[in-house]
């Protein structure tokens, strides 16, 4: 999962790189895809904390330390 996140993570930073050098930084479009980029940026972070989280349990569980 976190991998097509990625993909669509690097896919909208550069539409929104060249949106925002075609028609401005301050453009709405240029605007709706920074925020998208965040909301993007938000979702990898969580699935990675998630990933973090379960290693730690698995790891709890079979006393691997």
């Amino acid at each position: 999962m976190s991998e097509v996140v990625l993909k669509k993570l690097e896919q909208t930073r550069e539409k929104m790189i060249q949106c925002g050098l075609e028609k401005g930084f301050l453009n709405a479009e240029t605007i709706r895809l920074s925020r998208k980029l965040d909301n993007l940026l938000n979702l990898y972070q969580l699935q990675q904390v998630g990933t973090e989280y379960e290693m730690k349990i698995k790891s709890i569980d079979y006393d691997i330390h």
